[in-house]
């Protein structure tokens, strides 16, 4: 087995293992955010097998990759033989057009809420639309982390007591895996933008706002920075840009930057 490309190494943040998983757009990705303990892992690669949803990636998993604590859990799914290990979750999302956050807790953010029902209904329609959809799943001590949610379209929960919502990790992945597989293979009445565009798109554009946003001094004060990126980014994540529109909106902010500073013109016409 050699989950991590010839060499058995882990992916690192510019790098993704080349053929070592298999490139469909058949289902959505599973994507484990800095898993902790092989044995979870291999219990996901199982259920994933299960229910035919061939992609795993960890993003940053503690332990390490690989974990041989995982192949025993694993029972011989061959998810596991094709999971690929990143260095960080910007890699490992990277030629994501779509994110679900599983989460039980909306953390305050304006983002949609779905049932793992209408999350794969979703999903379906922007697979069958030639998008690669993406559902995170957060580290099994602490959850997803408020940047895992910030970058995600909807955040998907699971109708838990309130009281005792913590679920184990492949049981988690089993419940959404279940949903997928058994949902209408019609397209859900939903319409995905065409060309839209990539996880790791969107992350330019961050990194570029933020950039020129704190050369304009608009972080003030500095230490709400974090908050006030995070609420730019819930509003450019709703908004579910084309590759297009990232493109004009770069623009849009090289041009502001280059006319910092220049003499206003006054129109005469």
């Amino acid at each position: 087995m050699n989950p991590a490309g010839e060499q058995g190494r882990t992916a690192g943040p510019q790098e993704r293992a080349p053929g070592s998983q298999p490139d469909n757009l058949a289902a959505p990705v599973f994507i484990l955010v800095a898993p902790q303990m092989g044995e979870n892992i291999g219990a996901c690669a199982r259920v994933m097998g299960n229910f035919a949803i061939p992609q795993l990636r960890l993003a940053a998993p503690r332990d390490g990759w690989p974990n041989p604590a995982a192949e025993v859990m694993a029972a011989g799914s061959p998810v596991l033989d094709h999971a690929q290990a990143y260095g960080d979750l910007d890699a490992a999302v990277a030629d994501c057009q779509v994110l679900f956050a599983t989460t039980a807790r909306p953390r305050g953010m304006v983002k949609p809420v779905l049932t793992a029902r209408e999350a794969m209904a979703r999903a379906r329609g922007h697979i069958e639309s030639g998008e690669r959809v993406g559902v995170l799943f957060g580290a099994e001590k602490s959850g997803l982390p408020n940047a895992a949610v910030t970058r995600a379209d909807a955040i998907l929960t699971l109708p838990v007591d309130p009281g005792f919502a913590s679920l184990n990790l492949a049981m988690a992945c089993g419940v959404i895996a279940h949903e997928w597989r058994a949902g209408d293979p019609a397209p859900a009445q939903f319409e995905p933008l065409p060309g839209r565009a990539t996880a790791a798109e969107m992350e330019g554009l961050y990194a570029h706002l933020h950039d020129e946003l704190d050369r304009a001094g608009f972080f003030y004060p500095p230490e709400k920075t974090p908050l006030m990126m995070q609420n730019l980014i819930n509003v450019f994540a709703r908004a579910g840009l084309s590759e297009q529109e990232v493109r004009t909106l770069r623009g849009v902010i090289k041009a502001l930057a280059l006319g910092r500073g220049k003499a206003r013109v006054v129109r005469k016409d």
